[in-house]
């Protein structure tokens, strides 16, 4: 197998949860009289988050994050530093088993599935960190070593063992997404069983211990559609905190001869090489639903395509 790395010529639009305005701003973390200060400070911004949602206001060309002045957010919750602005503004999220009660306006809860592609490049990097910290708290709250509680530290970058003083820092679970083509130049798209119907994506799954991710992905598609896959190329990740993975994109093309489709029965109900013009027609008649706006397998089957896709249903 061969892999290149796709000329930024090549490389699709931006992805709408690889997006950032903030620096993390990282050597801060650890400084408890800096943090203090900078939750004090007039300028602070602060993102209230539960169960992955947000609230947020819809205006006229985008949807916006509702970000509170400290001084006007809870006491109450696990503070987590997002970052600092080219302006020097500091931004924390503030995670509770709720959200805060109504705010006056327009507000709405509402998480990334929903707006992620329709927040600015700032928004969409708090909310992607926001989310990502907020699950991997709830998750991790006993050491994994001795069983002892932990407590959070690192601004919410770490949690440390209050028994034996592990330290755990958040975990990301590399996945592979591909879009892989024929000698026709047809790609092959798959449906899960719990999928809306006519619901049809990319491949994807995720990358084992001892793995290198270019193994990952001829593995991947023989194991669900046993196709054999050639030369895989990559294009582009995007962190997907769905719970906590990072979805490194792929495109590929599969051996000659090696095309016949049999798919495993779990991962996928079915699996089908497509032309452009049998996506076309299915689009146009409703029977093929095209991925999610916010995954990074509609760019890649834009990439390959040619041309923006219809707008999605939402999942």
């Amino acid at each position: 197998m061969t892999t290149r790395t796709t000329p930024e010529s090549e490389q699709p639009l931006q992805l709408a949860l690889a997006r950032a305005g903030v620096d993390r701003a990282a050597q801060h973390r650890l400084d408890e009289p800096w943090l203090a200060a900078a939750w004090s400070h007039p300028s602070t911004k602060v993102l209230p988050i539960a169960g992955g949602e947000a609230f947020v206001v819809d205006t006229a060309n985008r949807t916006e994050l509702v970000l509170l002045p400290s001084f006007e957010a809870p006491q109450t919750g696990d503070r987590y530093f997002l970052g600092t602005d080219e302006d020097g503004v500091s931004y924390f999220a503030l995670a509770g088993e709720t959200l805060p009660g109504r705010l006056d306006g327009d507000a709405r809860p509402a998480g990334l599935r929903e707006v992620g592609g329709t927040l600015s490049d700032r928004d969409a990097g708090l909310l992607v960190h926001a989310v990502a910290l907020e699950h991997w708290h709830r998750l991790h709250s006993f050491c994994s070593r001795c069983g002892h509680p932990t407590e959070k530290a690192g601004a919410g970058h770490l949690r440390r063992c209050t028994s034996c003083a592990a330290e755990h820092y958040p975990r990301t679970d590399p996945a592979v997404i591909m879009l892989i083509t024929d000698e026709q130049d047809r790609c092959l798209l798959g449906r899960q069983a719990l999928w809306p119907e006519g619901r049809w994506s990319t491949l994807a799954g995720f990358v084992e211990p001892g793995e290198s991710i270019e193994q990952a992905v001829a593995r991947e598609v023989f194991e669900e559609a046993g196709v054999r896959v050639g030369e895989v190329s990559y294009v582009a990740s995007q962190p997907w905190p769905f719970p906590a993975s990072l979805m490194l994109g792929f495109v590929g093309r599969a051996e000659t001869g090696g095309t016949d489709i049999t798919v495993d029965g779990e991962e996928l109900a079915e699996a089908r090489w497509f032309s452009r013009e049998d996506l076309r027609a299915g689009w146009e008649s409703g029977e093929v639903v095209p991925p999610s706006g916010i995954s990074i397998a509609r760019h890649l089957i834009e990439l390959w395509y040619g041309e923006p896709m219809p707008s999605a249903v939402r999942w």
